[in-house]
């Protein structure tokens, strides 16, 4: 037996007790006299001691120990006459009566420390050390109880965890498809899946009328700090339910999530909001609700005055930032700077500042009198000390580029608290989205969404008009979950296909199979799906997804420790029937 307790474990009731630990060496120090050492493993750390006058050869070898070295020890606990109450063994320590070393270590690149001094490339490199680091064993553990939490829930409540494949064939969803060629169908090729969508459906059509599964999923797109070409999903779909029906029921499995692990208990049902709403009051189908600083639409007062920006616009709107009137100058040219980034794309940012004195002072105020600046700060709900920003263009961009700049203000003002969680679900999505400079249709979830029942005439009369049946969870201004009610008739999701530019052998080709299905029997279905690693993420207080999984990718979509991808052997390429064309270096 290597241990007999863990090093988070031991407590002031264990005095006297013979133990035996093991663990990695978090660090040493020599007094003269006495050696400690810092015993770690993911459950804690617990501090040994070594005595010159008690046994002089075992303080001799503890002074041997560097950093990460894995030990074993035997020794008695004792009660510490300095006590540490940061940590949980912080009573106690082990007089240490024998040690083994069990592996060296090298020096790390970097300090295995809560804060670490390694940057995120060479952590990443290192991952294997990374992980052994608190923050990193926190967020392990997080993830670890969430799925344990989902998997809990769903059977509580009848769901059934059904595998699909990761081989299966490429179809358009939405992103470019991780591909996989076939070495016994020489020039054929499976797709790893982007979700798993259709065989969900395929599930309610054989009657599992309550499926989930906690997948991979793989999407080929470009990375930021919430994507990764791998990640996962809380994959959930329902037969025989209606779009209130499964908004209930994982809102539930949201509730019971943020009770069992945040112990925060929600009594009220989450708000919801229209997709047009949240546009029209917050810029963005996934509205941060911590802060208020809605949107406002100055057109009325804003235009006809001569101040041709705003006259040739297609929209003017403003937020009131409080108690921000006395910004300088230079804050004011930062600002926008920071809108005309080409991430934003503002072409500029007024200001109206709305004095505690009463008075005004804008940036505009050569075309705009007292009288109308005073009308624009009651539209915008503004008090005395409260500055106005306004942007101004296409409704569409404006509101996005508002919702930025709403975000950037919340965040500096203190108003996104981590802790602080603010649900919402929005519905009543548009089916479809129009490319104005192809005019083609491309489908705002994907191709399976059902219309709503009193738009569906309208696909043929008015594609753009027509509602979805579907539906976002956002939480503090992050998608966590989406879904609707599936087609589930073989003519309604031709006539999607028709309308999403597909040719009938197209759609035969990559979707017969689906089709063939709602042919025998299929029910009326609906689901969603949720981000595992955001949802981890959420609940971990972090921004970015890497830190809750253990081997992530890297922004080019690269494992630096593994080095992958990486070229294959030719023989292999043979073997596939592949011919590569020569890169010149």
């Amino acid at each position: 037996m290597y241990r007999t307790h863990n090093n988070g474990e031991l407590r002031i009731k264990d005095v006297d007790l013979q133990v035996k630990l093991c663990g990695w060496v978090q660090r040493s120090r020599d007094l003269g006299g006495m050696t400690f050492i810092d015993l770690r493993d993911r459950f804690g750390i617990t501090q040994l001691t070594f005595n010159e006058t008690v046994n002089s050869t075992l303080c001799q070898d503890a002074r041997l120990i560097n950093r990460e070295w894995v030990i074993e020890i035997d020794g008695i606990v004792k009660e510490r006459s300095s006590k540490n109450l940061k940590i949980q063994t912080g009573e106690i320590e082990i007089e240490v009566g024998s040690l083994k070393v069990l592996n060296k270590s090298k020096t790390p690149p970097f300090t295995i420390e809560d804060e670490t001094d390694g940057g995120e490339e060479l952590r990443m490199k290192y991952r294997f050390l990374d992980l052994r680091r608190s923050p990193l064993q926190k967020n392990m553990i997080l993830r670890s109880k969430m799925g344990m939490e989902v998997r809990n829930f769903f059977q509580e409540h009848n769901f059934l965890e059904i595998e699909t494949p990761y081989l299966i064939k490429s179809t358009p969803e939405g992103a470019r498809d991780f591909i996989v060629p076939s070495r016994m169908n020489k020039q054929q090729f499976y797709a790893l899946p982007q979700s798993p969508q259709t065989f969900k459906q395929l599930l309610m059509v054989s009657g599992y009328d309550r499926y989930f599964q906690i997948v991979k999923c793989f999407r080929d797109e470009d990375l930021r700090s919430d994507r990764q070409p791998e990640f996962t999903q809380i994959d959930c779909e329902m037969a025989f339910v209606d779009q209130q029906q499964v908004i209930d029921t994982f809102e539930g499995l949201v509730k019971h999530l943020f009770k069992n692990l945040l112990q925060i208990d929600f009594k009220m049902p989450f708000p919801v909001i229209t997709y047009d709403n949240a546009m029209e009051k917050y810029g963005s189908d996934k509205p941060d609700l911590r802060f208020d600083m809605k949107l406002n639409y100055l057109d009325l007062l804003a235009k006809g005055s001569g101040f041709k920006v705003f006259d040739e616009s297609e929209s003017v709107v403003g937020i009131n930032v409080p108690h921000c009137a006395d910004y300088s100058r230079k804050k004011i040219d930062e600002l926008t700077n920071w809108v005309k980034r080409p991430q934003i794309g503002a072409k500029g940012l007024a200001y109206v500042k709305y004095n505690t004195d009463g008075s005004f002072k804008s940036s505009i105020d050569k075309f705009y009198n007292t009288e109308t600046l005073k009308k624009w700060a009651s539209k915008c709900n503004s008090n005395p000390g409260d500055l106005i920003l306004i942007l101004s263009g296409d409704k569409l961009q404006v509101q996005k580029q508002m919702n930025e700049l709403r975000l950037l203000m919340g965040e500096r003002l203190g108003l996104r608290n981590p802790n602080d969680f603010k649900p919402v679900w929005v519905v009543d999505f548009p089916l479809l989205e129009k490319d104005e400079q192809t005019n083609e249709y491309h489908a705002m979830h994907h191709p399976f969404t059902s219309p709503k029942n009193e738009d569906q005439d309208l696909l043929n009369s008015n594609p753009s008009k027509v509602r979805a049946n579907a539906y976002d969870l956002a939480i503090n201004g992050v998608e966590v979950g989406g879904g609707s009610i599936r087609i589930h008739d073989r003519q309604i999701q031709e006539k999607m296909f028709e309308i999403l530019g597909f040719t009938k052998g197209e759609a035969e080709l990559q979707f017969g199979f689906l089709m063939k299905a709602f042919e025998y029997g299929a029910p009326p279905h609906g689901g969603i799906a949720f981000g595992f690693d955001r949802l981890c993420t959420l609940f971990g207080g972090k921004e970015n997804i890497r830190e809750f999984i253990a081997f992530p990718k890297n922004n080019q979509g690269k494992d630096v420790m593994i080095d992958a991808p990486s070229k294959i052997d030719l023989s292999q390429l043979n073997e596939l029937g592949i011919n590569l064309p020569k890169i010149e270096d």
